[in-house]
């Protein structure tokens, strides 16, 4: 008799790059609620930044390396740590433009909801 082993876990989508898109109000957004928008706004400009000086560091550490004369095997760092530099701002800049754009869908939703009532 042949036993059916049920398929490992499949992720349809990959749940690391879903940063809240799910959350739907069903309340009009009282001021505590703006005020938590508003520093999760905040909070996400202060990440973008984060992003930006990380991928500042690998850059400059990139062209520091490149400068060595003396030790040819850390071409290979430097070119390293430039991709990493050129990732780190590209997923920085992608986070921050999804969470922007969630949390402007969250707050003219909320906005049209009160302007209805």
């Amino acid at each position: 008799m042949k036993r059916i082993v049920p398929a490992p876990l499949r992720l349809s989508k990959m749940k690391l790059l879903r940063f809240g898109r799910d959350f739907k109000p069903d309340q009009e957004v009282i001021l505590r609620d703006y005020l938590a928008i508003e520093r999760t706004r905040l909070a996400n400009e202060r990440t973008l930044l984060s992003y930006i000086r990380s991928s500042l560091y690998l850059l400059l550490g990139g062209i520091a390396f490149f400068q060595l004369k003396n030790f040819p095997d850390f071409k290979y760092l430097a070119v390293l740590s430039l991709v990493f530099s050129a990732i780190f701002l590209i997923i920085g800049i992608y986070r921050f433009m999804v969470l922007k754009k969630s949390l402007k869908t969250l707050y003219y939703n909320s906005e049209s909801k009160k302007q209805t009532k």
